[in-house]
């Protein structure tokens, strides 16, 4: 029993004193010039998460907030020996409201502070060429036949005969987004498998031209079909250009 006691009370010493050091550590850290400037300037670089706005069956999705962490941002610095801004490590800040608790919901239009519109491509070579050969991204629905491993573009599964397959090979080279265009993938399923379910905001087809360049705005999610012009495409291009809009994948537009 003494055995017993005296290992308890050892043990109690040890936590003690980790406790202890812990907070001497604390204490130094904060009475450290470096950690002051950080605690100075950290008000100034924390953003505030914004949630996600959620409509019926619809989500719009938030964005992340962040803050420093003071830390190791401090470890980070205390190497140098001096405080700079260029070193400082940041936490982001999950919205109360996410995208990512809500997968249920059915995506349609990006955030619209990101001031930025992607373009959701069904196999259409001209346009397809197009947008590469000028470097600009936009998010293929593949299937098997379309599928490349270094494909410019954003892959997005869209066989529903062979699904499974192409999941394997968009894990295998970790390009897979885990986006689900539930227009033409069964959305249960897509659910199941906890994808982004996504339709489209604006349709570019071959006699929509006026409809869709009217319809542009920041957070669009813009379908190009397999009947689209490559002249009609051009002056969507312009009008988005004109709005001060950038292009960016769907993967991005979507993300918190």
């Amino acid at each position: 029993m003494k055995k017993f006691y005296k290992s308890l009370g050892l043990i109690a010493i040890m936590l003690f004193s980790f406790y202890y050091t812990e907070k001497i550590a604390i204490f130094m850290q904060n009475k450290s010039l470096i950690m002051q400037n950080i605690n100075e300037i950290a008000d100034d670089y924390t953003v505030s998460a914004t949630n996600a706005t959620i409509n019926g069956n619809y989500i719009t999705p938030g964005i992340n907030g962040r803050m420093i962490n003071k830390t190791k941002s401090y470890v980070n610095m205390k190497s140098f020996g001096i405080f700079n801004e260029y070193y400082l490590v940041f936490d982001e800040i999950k919205p109360d409201i996410s995208l990512n608790d809500n997968k249920d919901k059915i995506i349609n239009w990006g955030n619209q502070s990101k001031k930025a519109v992607s373009f959701l491509l069904k196999e259409n070579s001209s346009i397809k060429n197009y947008l590469k050969e000028n470097k600009i991204p936009a998010s293929l629905l593949i299937t098997e036949q379309t599928y490349e491993k270094d494909n410019y573009f954003e892959q997005i599964n869209n066989d529903s005969a062979k699904y499974n397959t192409i999941e394997s090979l968009l894990n295998k080279n970790n390009i897979n987004k885990n986006i689900c265009y539930i227009k033409e993938i069964d959305s249960d399923f897509c659910k199941k498998n906890q994808k982004y379910l996504v339709e489209e905001s604006i349709v570019l087809n071959s006699q929509n031209i006026v409809e869709a360049k009217n319809s542009i705005r920041s957070g669009a999610i813009i379908l190009i079909t397999e009947k689209a012009k490559l002249e009609e495409f051009k002056v969507l291009l312009k009008e988005i250009t004109f709005k001060g809009l950038n292009i960016i994948p769907l993967s991005e537009l979507i993300s918190e």
